[in-house]
């Protein structure tokens, strides 16, 4: 194996941007790619194995563009840079990043990250329904709420619909006080969070008093006709087929729906089916309805949520595996002592009838 040097001019504002805090960005390049580097005013020394170092230089060619366009590079743009220039679409990630959806109310830009979240946007440009489905920190519902207040503010729909059907996450939260609005904010905070953020919140009061914005819980939704609307339906894995049915038939002329989920975070009791897992099956081959696959390649939180995701989905994986009936726990000769055929040794009946003796 050869081993070959090449010379990459780095800009002297952009080094430490690139590098990242402790030099953590080479050093992880260095690992991934097996490569060498050498700084020295101003210039980047790669040394190692021909192929390995053109994916270093491809590599840190596109996060220096990157931060001449004014991104903060973080240790997710590495990933997903060195993610793609093993597949040899390295190139990408510069076209991802062209396609601005809207400004923050603070002047950030909001923008897809990864190729996944590129077809998500493109697909809610040109489809009526889409559903984005796929885990937490994928950037479903942030990217949705970015192309509803954008189709907002461009007057290509009237009103911004949010919804979610209120469903405790695996804990009872009892009879909350207030009024019903105080009720059921707790429920519907992630949306205003995104909304705030995006919109800034003097705007959204003042759309939300003339009725152009609604966030409301999706039993609000029955009886109604949603004309010429941007409508989206988060945790959307939390409704029943009834309710499912009864969103979608709601929608009317001149609207847009997102419809978001991730079947993995179910709060249903475990004999109720998911109205998105239903409504996938049998809306799949319909025209003008997409459905959009995110995986833990698209999360842009904190890198160690992929590692997370990674981790569930494995041992997931590993329990579908295993036979019917298989229960953890205990040794074979345990469980052999445990059944039927081979009851508890003296000491544990004893116990069980109230009589057990003293050691």
């Amino acid at each position: 194996m050869s081993i070959v040097e090449t010379i990459l001019d780095v800009p002297a504002e952009h080094e430490k941007n690139v590098s990242g805090p402790f030099d953590s960005h080479m050093k992880k390049l260095e690992r991934t790619l097996n490569v060498t580097f050498v700084s020295r005013g101003g210039e980047w020394k790669l040394i190692g194995p021909q192929k390995a170092v053109q994916r270093a230089k491809s590599v840190l060619q596109n996060l220096i563009e990157l931060s001449r366009r004014g991104n903060i590079i973080t240790e997710q743009n590495v990933d997903y840079a060195l993610s793609l220039v093993f597949e040899d679409r390295d190139e990408q990630i510069l076209e991802i990043d062209q396609d601005v959806i809207c400004r923050t109310v603070n002047g950030k830009p909001v923008k897809p990250k990864t190729v996944g979240q590129k077809e998500y946007v493109d697909a809610i440009r040109e489809r009526m329904i889409v559903f984005g489905l796929g885990p937490a920190g994928t950037g479903k519902t942030y990217l949705a709420m970015a192309m509803a207040i954008q189709a907002f503010k461009n007057n290509e729909v009237n009103r911004i619909i949010l919804t979610r059907p209120a469903i405790e996450a695996g804990e009872k939260l009892g009879f909350l006080p207030g009024d019903l609005q105080s009720k059921i904010d707790p429920y519907l905070r992630p949306l205003y969070d995104a909304l705030y953020q995006i919109m800034g919140a003097d705007t959204y009061l003042h759309n939300a008093e003339k009725g152009l914005i609604e966030v409301a819980p999706l039993a609000y939704m029955r009886g109604r006709t949603l004309d010429n609307a941007f409508i989206i339906l988060d945790e959307a894995q939390n409704t029943t087929p009834a309710q499912m049915k009864m969103f979608l038939t709601r929608i009317g002329f001149g609207s847009k729906v997102v419809v978001t989920g991730d079947m993995t975070q179910r709060d249903l009791p475990g004999d109720v089916s998911s109205g998105l897992e239903v409504a996938v099956k049998v809306l799949r081959d319909v025209e003008d309805i997409a459905m959009i696959r995110l995986s833990s390649l698209d999360i842009v939180r904190h890198p160690l949520v992929q590692k997370i995701v990674n981790a569930y989905d494995a041992y997931e994986a590993r329990q579908e595996k295993k036979p019917a009936g298989h229960r953890t726990g205990g040794s074979p000769t345990e469980k052999n002592r445990r059944s039927p055929e081979n009851p508890r040794p003296a000491r544990y009946r004893l116990k069980r009838e109230g009589r057990e003796r003293p050691l």
